[in-house]
């Protein structure tokens, strides 16, 4: 008889990102972490873990050297820790896919060693037990998690043409494999999002990331527009009216049905939107016909435009997890519901 596992699964740590939003690298919330990990079998860091992307690190990955030895610590050696590299930090695994080539499967295991990058944020989790897997990994038998960023593919009308269509590539098509979603036939979102934020000066990077927050908060259901600053409120506009064609969990259940994943449940990061919450409309959580369920880890980050005099509990407040109890339903919790960042 199989062994219960209760996992946790957090992503969007950004540890190192240049603006110092990173709160793992405060002592409260890493003590807040270390703590919820004292009665979990399974950690899984489920992308954008590291900061890795063009100019946003805050100077070396090895900034997030100490958080990731405290968790490793003390997760143990009896205890495993499950990597999932996101968008941010793909150059832990990129590199070694150009050489060896995409696999077609949805949960590829990759070997600690596939780049240098991987190797040390390998070790610096041990002595937990780390296992490598893109772009996602199977929970359990009945949920998938994966970081999400293959959605972005599908945030644009299938019909829509020009500069916006031609960033995000060719569109993948039933029976699409993860190499279809690595390839894009143009630079993407997410270099365009390197490119600039690496190249302005920091009052302008913090411009940048305040509109990249309010991109990622147009695309996720019911999201009050009091959340969003009022001195931002042309801005909000101008892209929430760019965005309302977008919806997360639509284009991420497009990802499962057309990547051939069969699962009751979908546990994704990427838009830092914990959920579903008490309060939270179920139905707007799943995909369409009902299936698959869809839970978000929420983010490690905090985002001033979304939490300007906020209070948590809050959707976007930092400290957002999963808790998957063997092969139950995944559940949102809020590990930093009691801090006050």
């Amino acid at each position: 008889m199989r062994a219960a596992v209760r996992t946790l699964v957090i992503s969007d740590l950004h540890l190192g990102a240049r603006l110092g939003r990173d709160v793992l690298r405060r002592p409260e919330p890493l003590e807040k972490l270390l703590a919820a990990l004292a009665d979990v079998d399974r950690l899984v860091l489920l992308g954008d873990v590291v900061e890795l992307l063009g100019g946003r690190g805050g100077g070396s990955p090895a900034l997030a050297r100490p958080v990731l030895r405290a968790i490793g610590a003390r997760m143990g050696p009896d205890r495993e820790i499950v990597v999932v590299p996101g968008n941010h930090d793909a150059a832990l695994v990129r590199p070694w896919l150009r050489a060896h080539g995409m696999p077609g499967a949805v949960d590829a295991r990759v070997p600690l060693d596939a780049t240098p990058l991987l190797a040390d944020v390998s070790a610096w989790l041990a002595p937990a037990q780390v296992r490598v897997h893109y772009p996602g990994v199977w929970l359990s038998p009945r949920a998938w998690a994966t970081h999400g960023h293959y959605l972005d593919r599908h945030l644009l009308p299938e019909s829509a043409f020009g500069m916006a269509r031609g960033l995000l590539g060719r569109l993948p098509r039933d029976g699409a494999s993860p190499a279809d979603y690595e390839q894009t036939g143009a630079p993407s979102v997410t270099a365009v999002e390197a490119w600039f934020s690496g190249r302005l000066p920091r009052p302008l990077a913090a411009a940048a990331e305040d509109a990249a927050e309010i991109l990622r908060a147009a695309t996720m259901p019911g999201i009050p527009m009091r959340l969003l600053s009022h001195r931002y409120a042309p801005l909000t506009v101008l892209l929430l009216g760019a965005q309302m064609r977008r919806a997360s969990i639509p284009a991420l259940a497009r990802v499962v049905h057309r990547l051939g994943v069969d699962a009751d449940w979908v546990v994704f990061g990427h838009v830092h939107r914990c959920g579903p919450l008490p309060g939270d409309d179920a139905a707007r959580w799943r995909g369409p016909g009902g299936r698959p369920r869809v839970a978000n880890t929420g983010s490690w980050v905090y985002e001033p435009l979304l939490l300007h005099r906020a209070e948590p509990p809050h959707p976007y407040w930092p400290g957002g997890a999963i808790l998957v109890e063997d092969d139950g339903d995944p559940q949102a919790i809020g590990l930093l519901d009691d801090v006050k960042l």
